[in-house]
């Protein structure tokens, strides 16, 4: 039960690291929006064109790189999910068997 307990701070360590990395390249460019758990699409609108990477490079470089920390930070979440109802079965098994 410890050994969970101290995957789970570990695991909201690494949350809070990659969330961090979203902000930081959310802050590098304005056209990215500012949402934590939503990816930067470009959605098409009619008449307009969607950016490509030979239209604005560094654009398109650092929305790749933004996509990849958003999946990493969704991957670690549901990863903390997981262990987190399996620290619960455990609790729950604890408190069963007390009585």
């Amino acid at each position: 039960m410890t050994t969970t307990i101290l995957t789970l701070l570990i695991l909201y360590g690494v949350h809070r690291w990659s969330i961090s990395w979203i902000e930081y390249y959310s802050k590098l460019d304005s056209r990215l929006g500012s949402s934590v758990w939503r990816y930067s699409y470009d959605y098409h609108v009619p008449g307009k064109r969607d950016t490509t990477l030979e239209d604005d490079e560094n654009l398109v470089i650092l929305r790749r790189k933004r996509n990849r920390a958003v999946t990493f930070m969704y991957f670690i979440f549901f990863l903390t999910f997981i262990i987190f109802m399996s620290f619960m079965n455990e609790l729950l098994l604890r408190i069963i068997n007390i009585q």
